[in-house]
């Protein structure tokens, strides 16, 4: 028999059950569907997450107060720290070879003032290296000036969003502010940045570190962060920001130093559990299918016994009669893959459209793993089937009814 002549046989004996096969068919789907739409949405968060973050750049490390323990693997909250970060260890990490730039944060929520109009923003303290630190630009005007971080002036540049609500289509620039009830002169409006993580970064105000340590009545920083030449140079960097600030900090260890690999990673992880996780509960569907499909194919061998028959007196071989029920196994659940395929797409679609904010995200490589699945649940599902009717005997089966 040839194997055309297989392929044939086995979809007339599929399309002769159009409504079981349908059923059938219908199960697998519904599975595949699952599987494709849960793991879209999960890789959808994981890009989502990870474009997030590299829009700052990916030569960056974080230095925050209190040391982080992790037990098991699982980051826990940070402990009380021993010594704060002051500007002082921002300074000395600036004698760091590789290092690009480093930059003091601070900031904190206040409400931002001109004539009659106002609004509660986030403040961020920094120093003039920002734009380059965060890859942000400045619209009109300019930044803060290049000045001692220790002793800034009452300066502040506005976020487009915030520029926009306080000053409406009037010119900001020279223009007086109020910040938490102290005066500030705008030197500038920066480009529009979107948002990070749900915070509008188009929503805030930028001034000196040091105003905005006394603005908020703080003696300490919030945040160090260090921007860094090479990527080659990552670890050099980290080992000897450790080693400066364990030094000025009396030998003890009080403080977190993040790479921007090491969030990304942990990100990476986190999503990709919760991924396997939702795409295994669409997988019980897939279960079902498969039982399904066994189901379909015994009931088959019982009705096509006398067919079998026929075949093996005719000189078919067992291995073809074993091939042309694994064949009609396999066809059922690919061709029920294809439209799970097909439903989950477009299902990730329609959710796209009604809900825009939701990452939703597909690689071709999901989908091809989609329908290698759906054939090998089908292979496995059609294998006692097959193999019970490959071992029947031929006179036996002839005179069945």
């Amino acid at each position: 028999m040839r194997a055309i002549d297989l392929m044939s046989l086995s979809w007339g004996a599929i399309a002769g059950h159009r409504l079981r096969s349908a059923l059938t068919m219908l199960g697998i789907a519904i599975g595949i569907a699952s599987v494709i739409l849960l793991t879209s949405i999960g890789e959808g968060i994981r890009v989502y997450v990870l474009s997030e973050f590299t829009q700052f750049g990916t030569n960056l490390i974080a230095v925050n107060p209190g040391k982080s323990n992790t037990t098991g693997g699982n980051p826990t909250a940070m402990a009380g720290t021993i010594r704060k970060l002051t500007i002082e260890d921002a300074e000395a990490l600036r004698r760091v070879p590789q290092v690009e730039a480093t930059m003091p944060v601070a900031f904190g929520n206040a409400r931002v003032e001109h004539g009659e109009r106002g609004r509660s923003v986030l403040i961020y303290g920094v120093t003039s290296v920002m734009p380059r630190v965060w890859k942000f630009g400045v619209r009109h005007g300019r930044f803060l000036p290049e000045t001692d971080p220790r002793h800034g002036s009452p300066l502040v540049v506005l976020g487009m969003k915030l520029k926009r609500e306080v000053f409406g289509d009037a010119n900001a620039l020279g223009e007086r502010v109020r910040i938490g009830g102290r005066p500030f002169r705008v030197i500038g409006v920066m480009e529009s940045k979107g948002q990070f993580l749900q915070l509008d970064l188009d929503d805030t105000a930028f001034v000196p570190v040091s105003e905005a340590m006394r603005l908020f009545n703080r003696d300490d920083l919030i945040e160090i962060d260090v921007a860094f030449r090479s990527a080659t140079a990552q670890d050099g960097v980290v080992r000897e920001i450790r080693r400066i600030l364990t030094e000025r900090h009396q030998g003890e260890e009080d403080f977190t130093v993040t790479t921007q690999d090491t969030m990304l990673s942990t990100l990476d992880r986190i999503i990709g559990v919760v991924t396997s996780a939702v795409g295994a509960i669409g997988g019980i569907s897939l279960v079902v299918g498969a039982i399904g499909i066994l189901t379909m194919m015994w009931i088959s061998v019982n009705e096509s016994t006398s067919e079998i028959g026929l075949l093996r007196a005719l000189g078919a071989r067992r291995r073809q009669v074993l091939a042309f029920f694994l064949l009609q196994a396999a066809l059922l659940a690919t061709a029920g893959g294809a439209f799970g395929i097909a439903a989950g797409i477009g299902i990730a679609r329609a959710l796209k459209i009604v809900l825009p904010r939701l990452p939703v995200n597909t690689p071709i490589h999901y989908v091809v793993a989609a329908l290698a699945l759906s054939f090998t649940v089908g292979l496995l599902s059609g294998v006692l089937p097959a193999r019970r009717a490959a071992s029947l005997d031929p006179v036996e089966a002839l005179r069945a009814e």
